[in-house]
């Protein structure tokens, strides 16, 4: 049963195969055309990648397995890769080539906590507490490893100069990886970066989305009996949900585009003992630093007035800071191009059908997969809430973002509908597209100075002078949970 469903896959995989390179016919240059034939020979390779990567689904900075499969096909495939970079254990960077100019592709793989699920086109959980690709990173690492495959093969046939650089980068879903990267300076010698991410519509992204602090915020009390003696205690929990009632009450008077959210991650252990610690997480976000730091400041009275309040002390851990996407037009009009010529996806029957069931599952309504590629918009002045750490990359080179669907329209993201559609042909069909935009994108940006030129004018008028700042402080530490086994 197992071979015949995986023949059924690849038979699928074929006919998409033919599609595409039907679709690609509009691409008239033949190097571009290479390379993403290239990436249609490699479809089985790369939907074995993101099904294993699926399968491990394993969470932040514990992404061991999935960076480790990833560096031995990029080294199998004659990449340079140098790993445990930044004090990442689950981070690398994988290089061919030399001298400029030196493009980047950025690969993501962790998974998220608690989104355990089947490919079924219904919720059924794998493993209990189990994690899932409920963000479709599984997808993200195999597609850029298919766009630096497709590329390298074709700079080294037609000897094109310059340096590609593939970034294994873990841990963006919680702790943030690229902030680490960034300050170690592994982006510096970039002269652009491309980056996609799995969704339900299919675009060149031109929205900058939120900038974000990370804060968690202790409070220390003084235990007592609940009953018997509750008045000689401070209790903890009651200054993190004084805390949490100011921070509440500080949502009518912040501007609509600020997005504040929090976890009570500790609150004590049992109801009769007053708890002496408790530990609040909170995320606070805007349209840029500027109004993030407004907010934050406000958020940090709040926790003094709410220790003040309950007789406690409180302490504030600064976990990190992420800047805004800073985005690059001139980029988005040649991957716009790019993705145009390239074309969009082509589903079945059944496929369309297993997108209508995971939709009725959810309760929404059944539309399908959106076919349609949108067109290069202007950027909105209120973006969707959202935060990414490749907005650190791209403060330190020209950054261009690409949006693909791979999963069924206006389903809940980092739920199990995406965890199912990541292990899907839907899933697939997204990632190779995204391959095969980025793969024509680089190959622009390898043969054309002029457009990096030009993208370094626009990238350098509207830092307007700024320097990248890093979002963590020079001696933090990531909370690496186990070292990699040697």
């Amino acid at each position: 049963m197992h071979k015949i469903i995986r023949l059924a896959v690849v038979m699928i995989i074929c006919g998409l195969t033919m599609i595409n390179l039907s679709v690609s016919q509009t691409m008239d240059d033949p190097v571009k055309k290479e390379a993403l034939r290239t990436i249609d020979q490699k479809a089985q390779l790369l939907i074995d990648v993101s099904d294993k990567i699926w399968e491990y689904a394993e969470i932040a900075l514990m992404e061991y397995q999935s960076s480790e499969l990833l560096e031995e096909v990029l080294e199998k495939e004659g990449f340079r890769v140098e790993k445990d970079v930044a004090d990442l254990p689950t981070a690398f960077v994988a290089t061919f080539g030399s001298g400029n100019p030196v493009i980047g592709i950025l690969a993501e793989y962790d998974a998220l906590p608690g989104l355990s699920q089947d490919s079924t086109p219904f919720k059924k959980v794998l493993e209990e507490e189990g994690n899932g690709q409920g963000c479709g990173h599984n997808l993200f690492g195999a597609g850029s490893l298919g766009a630096a495959l497709a590329l390298k093969q074709v700079m080294e046939k037609h000897a094109i100069q310059g340096t590609l650089k593939l970034y294994g980068c873990p841990a963006e879903e919680d702790v943030g990886g690229k902030l680490y990267m960034a300050r170690a300076g592994l982006f510096d010698d970039l002269d652009a970066c491309l980056a996609w991410h799995p969704d339900y519509e299919t675009s060149v992204d031109v929205d900058s989305g939120q900038a974000v602090d990370d804060l968690r915020v202790e409070f220390f009390g003084k235990t007592a009996h609940a009953a018997f003696d509750p008045w000689m205690g401070n209790s903890a929990l009651d200054a993190a949900e004084t805390m949490t009632f100011g921070v509440n009450l500080l949502r009518e008077h912040v501007k609509p585009s600020v997005r504040i959210h929090y976890v009570i991650t500790d609150g004590g252990k049992v109801p009769n003992i007053v708890p002496e610690y408790a530990k609040v997480w909170i995320w606070v976000r805007d349209l840029d630093r500027d109004g993030v730091k407004a907010v934050v400041e406000r958020v940090e009275k709040i926790v003094e007035g709410a220790a003040i309040a309950t007789g406690t002390t409180h302490k504030i851990h600064y976990e990190g800071s992420y800047h805004e996407m800073l985005i690059n037009r001139k980029g988005s009009e040649i991957m716009q191009k790019n993705l145009e010529k390239i074309g969009p996806i082509t589903y079945t029957e059944e496929e369309i059908l297993y997108a209508q069931k995971i939709q009725k599952e959810a309760g929404i309504d059944e539309k399908g997969m959106v076919v349609n590629i949108e067109k290069l918009k202007e950027p909105e002045k209120y973006p969707e809430g959202g935060s990414t750490d490749v907005a650190e990359v791209s403060w330190i080179t020209p950054t261009i973002h690409l949006s693909i669907t791979c999963a069924p329209h206006g389903i809940p993201w980092h739920s199990w509908a995406v965890v199912a559609s990541s292990k899907h042909p839907i899933g697939y069909k997204g990632m190779f597209l995204a391959a095969k935009v980025m793969a024509a994108t680089a190959l622009d940006l390898l043969r054309s100075p002029d457009v990096l030129e030009e993208m370094k004018k626009e990238f350098d008028e509207k830092r307007k002078g700024y320097t990248y700042k890093s979002g963590i402080s020079p001696d933090q530490k990531p909370p690496v949970r186990i070292k990699r086994k040697s």
